[in-house]
């Protein structure tokens, strides 16, 4: 849900006007949507650009996933590791085009750490893989967008720490 939203839905809910402090958040947000469109087409454009980066650097930093009894041995399980990567890119714009991170609590988040748990799958590995994910997004970006879009990816990586 974008600010404009939660604005309208808190102050219909209160029923009253809109406060000067959340007009002033929705002029913020405004003012920053076509930075937040720039940084979602860039990673949008580039996603296999990004998840190859990100898988290259996570198969170096830790071979043991893909060696015979790891996590990502085999072809079907290193393709079920690169869609999970693509889809986490995908979240992670969710949230920065809503200029909010709880599309990401909403979508993907929620039961998380139940789930790789009950899958077999290291938890600590799948936040490593989100650096590494993070690393070759944030690459593509100019600073100023880099910085933006930062935050997004550290959720995910805390929600899972």
């Amino acid at each position: 849900m974008t600010v404009v939203s939660q604005v309208i839905l808190q102050a219909d809910d209160q029923l009253r006007y809109p406060s000067s402090g959340e007009l002033n958040n929705i002029k913020d947000y405004l003012q920053t949507g076509e930075q937040r469109i720039r940084i979602v087409s860039t990673l949008a454009e580039n996603e296999k650009k990004i998840v190859q980066e990100a898988t290259k650097q996570l198969w170096q930093k830790r071979p043991d996933f893909i060696a015979p009894g790891g996590n990502a041995y085999g072809q079907k399980q290193r393709a079920l590791c690169v869609r999970d990567y693509g889809w986490y890119l995908r979240l992670i714009t969710y949230g920065i085009l809503a200029g909010d991170k709880q599309p990401i609590e909403d979508i993907g988040l929620i039961g998380v750490r139940e789930m790789y748990n009950s899958l077999g799958v290291p938890v600590p590995g799948m936040v490593e893989a989100i650096s590494c994910l993070k690393k070759a997004s944030l690459n593509l970006l100019n600073t100023e967008d880099a910085a933006e879009a930062a935050p997004y990816f550290d959720y995910i990586i805390q929600a899972m720490s």
